[in-house]
């Protein structure tokens, strides 16, 4: 499955989806934008206001080394005051020109590590009621530290390598809360051999 491009988008006809009749920001921010509109469904019905919050489009990656290791990442989420485990991962940028060269940047950003592929898994959602954007899930293999983390000026990011027995633990022991990273991580591991779905 090619990953689509960023910049493209898909209109889809259905009698169940809402007209827009006016829209307006309440709050506008790089990384948070609070959006009120008024729309009408198919029967005439008007829902006035409905919110919506806008975010980037996020992208990640169940990511395994050539040593067959998987990279997790360390670090505090102020929402919740934990540190939690996750996948690296974060938002597209403008200057990505589609979402493999997202998560190839966030990747080398966020752990040292480059890799020899990256394949699409698909996309998923954190909450369709109220996000606007998507989270782009990736696969890659083959990564190799090639140099340091480049790190935003508020992360502290710890790069953890564990096996897969020990992904597996944490899954089972429910030890990732990041909900959208376990969808990840199962469709990485059932394209990877890893999972299977069969009783």
């Amino acid at each position: 499955m090619a990953a689509p491009d960023k910049n493209k988008e898909q209109a889809i006809d259905d009698p169940l989806k809402w007209k827009v009749l006016d829209s307006s920001y309440l709050f506008k921010e790089n990384w948070f934008t609070v959006r009120k509109d008024t729309c009408e469904r198919a029967d005439g019905k008007i829902i006035d206001p409905y919110y919506v919050f806008e975010f980037p489009e996020w992208v990640t990656a169940l990511a395994v080394t050539a040593e067959d290791k998987v990279l997790m990442v360390r670090q505090y989420r102020h929402a919740l005051g934990e540190v939690g485990l996750e996948l690296p991962g974060g938002c597209v940028d403008d200057t990505d020109e589609n979402f493999e060269d997202a998560i190839r940047r966030e990747l080398l950003e966020e752990t040292g590590y480059a890799f020899e592929s990256a394949h699409y898994l698909g996309k998923i959602s954190a909450n369709p009621s109220t996000n606007s954007n998507l989270m782009h899930m990736f696969v890659a293999t083959g990564g190799r530290k090639i140099k340091e983390q480049e790190l935003d000026e508020n992360e502290e990011i710890e790069v953890l390598e564990l096996s897969f027995e020990q992904l597996i633990t944490l899954i089972e022991e429910k030890r990732i809360n990041q909900a959208m990273h376990i969808s990840t991580i199962l469709y990485g591991l059932r394209y990877l051999g890893k999972l299977s779905l069969n009783p």
